[in-house]
């Protein structure tokens, strides 16, 4: 089935994607709805773009073709040009269409997703001033979000505290996020490949214990979702996605730092993760969204199906159980006969229900959705070489 996930990558979510790029702006355009409606006005979301540049740079590292380059370039330049705040330090929100920015917070996990793409275009083509954008947002980061109890998230244009609604949901608002713990291991496991520099291992070592001692429950073998300013945590939430998709990445991290007593203990730790998403969220061939409280959403999201392939590949590869494997074969199953939009012109539906019906309100491209978890999966299971 390698070959099929090959072919849907090439075939199918790198042409939708490389159709979407502006050439009059710059970037990508921001929006398409369910319809297939693509809107070339609408706002282009930063988060986007870095993903769209990690994407781009990963497949020319995995695949070596011009196409990848010039893509990953013309969203470098897009980024570099009208993303950055070079003032104040950090990233924007939004810009508008022709890139003037129109929503100038800064957010940690957004700043994050930017120097995970800037390290990536580096590791790609070896672009020094890629590299000194990753570090001086790295530095960013470091100078301007930290408290005595970890990294808080959301703030004004100068970095004055806002509240952290855009992580935030389930009627909950939280100071800091697992999610954004587990995105600033991603961006500094990438950010350590490029150069080696021993403060960001040194970082890199932090959120790892900070994932160990505050996020991770040992007693539910689940990652806590939200938390006040101190880490304590709020809310009665189990993110079924994020749980895989933090077993393969923390792993990463593991290898990536070379520290054979951390990769030793984090992949004990991973596969009693995954096997709890293994006995609790897979249901009728796929992953359910999440629990919240004694309520569990079965929708079927687009990127939690795209990392249950990846990490239960990976739990496979670490255990040799085959019913990790034979998941990740169900998953791509379900993910081809559900999630792949078939209408001429699309890619992957955001949400369907779990009868199988697509959510006719959730765009197919628009701040969030994008090429990174799905064209992730595909790089992923087609390097890792396992027949699912």
């Amino acid at each position: 089935m390698i070959n099929e996930i090959r072919n849907e990558l090439f075939e199918h979510i790198v042409p939708f994607w490389e159709k979407l790029r502006d050439d009059e702006n710059g970037g990508f355009y921001g929006f398409v709805s369910y319809g297939l409606e693509l809107d070339k006005k609408a706002e282009k979301g930063v988060i986007l773009h870095s993903r769209i540049l990690w994407f781009f740079s990963k497949c020319y590292i995995a695949f070596g073709e011009e196409r990848f380059r010039r893509q990953a370039f013309h969203a470098f330049e897009y980024i570099k040009n009208h993303c950055i705040d070079y003032e104040r330090g950090g990233v924007y929100w939004m810009t508008s269409c022709k890139g003037e920015p129109t929503d100038t917070m800064k957010h940690t996990y957004n700043i994050a997703f930017a120097i995970y793409a800037l390290s990536c275009y580096y590791n790609a083509f070896g672009d020094r001033f890629a590299l000194d954008l990753a570090y001086k947002l790295f530095l960013d980061i470091e100078e301007n979000t930290l408290d005595e109890y970890g990294y808080r998230e959301a703030f004004s244009a100068d970095w004055e505290l806002v509240p952290n609604d855009a992580l935030s949901e389930n009627g909950l608002m939280a100071d800091k996020t697992m999610n954004t713990i587990l995105h600033l291991i991603e961006a500094y496991t990438e950010l350590y490949k490029a150069g080696k520099n021993e403060r960001v291992g040194g970082r890199l070592r932090f959120l790892l214990g900070q994932m160990k001692d505050k996020v991770y429950d040992p007693e539910r073998k689940a990652l806590r979702v939200f938390f006040d300013t101190k880490l304590d945590v709020i809310g009665d939430i189990h993110s079924y996605g994020h749980d895989i998709e933090a077993t393969w990445l923390i792993d990463l991290a593991c290898d990536t730092l070379g520290d054979k007593e951390l990769i030793e203990d984090w992949a004990k730790r991973n596969l009693l993760i995954s096997g709890n998403i293994l006995d609790i969220a897979f249901e009728n061939g796929a992953l359910n969204n999440e629990r919240d409280k004694d309520k569990i959403n079965r929708d079927r999201v687009w990127w939690v199906q795209a990392e249950a392939v990846v990490g239960f590949t990976n739990a496979y590869q670490h255990s040799g159980d085959r019913k990790f494997l034979e998941a990740a074969h169900s998953v791509w199953e379900h993910i081809k006969s559900e999630m792949i939009d078939k209408r001429e012109g699309g890619e992957w539906f955001s949400q369907v229900t779990f009868e199988g019906k697509p959510h006719e309100d959730k765009e197919i491209v628009g701040p969030w959705k994008c090429p990174y978890h799905n064209g992730r999966m595909c790089i992923e299971i087609i390097s890792r070489g396992v027949e699912l």
